[in-house]
Order: C-alpha cells, then sequence, then structure tokens
C-alpha cells in the first residue's frame, strides 16, 4: 500500500538586509490569510510599537540621568576612597617624623654628654659634626611636618567638599529613581498587554514580513514601518505619491511601499477602526 509523504514547507534564510521590497515577493495568500488582512495586521502592530515607543517618550531623559548619576557617585565614593587613604598615610608620616625628632634629640643629647669627655680635639670635631648632623635632621623633619600638615588640612577640606557633593548626588540620584520608578509601575501593565497584543498579532504574519517590518522600523528616525496616506502624501516622509499609485494602495490587494523613503504604505480607512476603539 503506497503511503503518501507530507509535503514540508522550505525555509529559506532570512536575508539580513531584508526590506519590503524583498519581502513582498514572498508574501502570497496561499495560507488562507488575504493581503487586505495582512496589511492590517501590520498596521495594528505598528500601532502596538508606536503606544509603546510613547510610554518609553515618557521616562524622557530619566533612564539615562540615572545612570549618569550612579557613574558620578562611583567616581565620588572613590575619590573619597583615595583621599581617606592620602590622609592616612600622611598622618603616618608624620607620625615617622615625630620618632625621628625624638630619636634625634636623644642623639644630640647623647653626644653632648660625649663631647664633655673628648680627648683631643679630632674627637671633638667629630661629635660635634654628628651634633650638627642630628639638628639638620630635626630642622628638616619640623619642616616636612608642617609642609604636610597643610597638605593634611587641603585633604581634609577635599573629603568634606566631596562628601556634601556625594551627598547631593545621592539624593538627586534618589528622587530621579523613584520618579522613574512611578511611571515604569504607572505604564508597566500597559506596556504589557501591548507587548502581548503585539505578539499576537505578529504569528499572523509571514516571517519574513515581521522581519522586514522591524529592520525598517529600526532604521527610522520616528520608527514609523508602515504608514497610511495622508493627503495624497506618505505618513512617513511626507512626499507625495502620484494618484494611480493612491488607487492601488486603497484597494489593499498588494504591499506598496514608497519609493522615497522604503516604508509599507497603506489605506487612510486603516485609521477609522482605531478611532472607534
Amino acid at each position: 500500500m503506497a503511503t503518501k509523504k507530507a509535503n514540508k514547507a522550505i525555509v529559506t534564510p532570512i536575508d539580513q538586509s531584508e526590506t519590503f521590497v524583498s519581502a513582498v515577493k514572498s508574501v502570497t495568500e496561499s495560507d488562507g490569510v488575504s493581503m487586505e488582512e495582512k496589511l492590517r495586521t501590520l498596521y495594528k502592530i505598528q500601532q502596538a510599537d508606536t503606544a509603546i515607543d510613547k510610554i518609553h517618550l515618557l521616562r524622557g531623559e530619566l533612564p539615562l540621568e540615572v545612570q549618569d548619576l550612579e557613574d558620578d557617585i562611583a567616581g565620588l565614593n572613590t575619590r573619597i576612597a583615595n583621599t581617606q587613604t592620602e590622609i592616612k598615610d600622611a598622618e603616618k608620616y608624620i607620625s615617622d617624623l615625630k620618632a625621628k625628632i625624638e630619636e634625634c634629640k636623644v642623639l644630640v643629647e647623647k653626644y653632648e654628654e660625649q663631647s664633655k669627655k673628648v680627648m683631643n680635639n679630632r674627637e671633638y670635631e667629630s661629635i660635634t659634626r654628628q651634633i650638627e648632623f642630628q639638628q639638620l635632621e630635626q630642622e628638616a623633619s619640623e619642616k616636612h611636618i608642617r609642609e604636610t600638615n597643610l597638605l593634611l588640612a587641603e585633604k581634609a577640606q577635599l573629603l568634606e567638599d566631596t562628601k556634601k557633593l556625594l551627598e547631593g548626588r545621592q539624593t538627586d540620584l534618589d528622587n530621579k529613581k523613584a520618579e522613574l520608578e512611578q511611571i515604569i509601575t504607572e505604564t508597566a501593565k500597559e506596556e504589557e498587554q501591548l507587548e502581548a497584543h503585539k505578539e499576537d498579532l505578529a504569528k499572523k504574519l509571514d516571517e519574513r514580513m515581521y522581519v522586514a517590518y522591524n529592520r525598517v522600523r529600526n532604521n527610522c528616525k520616528n520608527h514609523l514601518a508602515v504608514v497610511t496616506v495622508k493627503r495624497g502624501a506618505c505618513g512617513g516622509c511626507f512626499n507625495q505619491i502620484p494618484p494611480q499609485r493612491q488607487l492601488d494602495i486603497a484597494q489593499n490587494k498588494k504591499i506598496i511601499i514608497c519609493e522615497y523613503c522604503g516604508r509599507i504604505l497603506v489605506s487612510p480607512e486603516f485609521d477609522e477602526p482605531a478611532k472607534e476603539d
């Protein structure tokens, strides 16, 4: 008994440079879906994407501002940590210098005692040079202490100023985050619904057509890949469309591309259901 083999659909790789022009060649009505329905589905997807874009627009520059503030705060924390380390190092340096001064004083006293017991000029001159050397070391250490104390005062002021600046930045960040969180919370449900609606609509389309739609949309500044004809012009680039081409668009029987911007053009009637909703 002969068995029939099921015909398997041949899936062709999607060209990385896919556009509506190339996608048109693969779009047919063999799946039982009329061209008009496909066009309406595309336009509804565009409307959903536009609504999502408006939601993101409400957030404005807040996400970038939050990121900038977080970067500023990270930089200020690093500056504070480095300044604190420099202050500790300077304090240790002063402590070492003070210990050296005390050591010099002890040695001076020791050499002065020895000078009282010298037997000849040679020994006296040697001890005198040692005393002078220790006194110079003491004076140099005292000078370094004064200079380091001035540096410490500058570092302490810098630390205080940086902490105040950090406090202000942290307050700004908390406010921006709260504002952004409020907007996200208020629009999260609506955005989720729009995304789900868009996914359901996308299932009705040929894969090549949907990929082409997303590619054109991403390449447009206003993210409009499917536009209606408005006053005889493309709703995306506003170039005039010939009357015969407008008639073809109104019939909804094939995909028609704007020859100027590459967007897909649909009938102005597609806006009417949206107004009723």
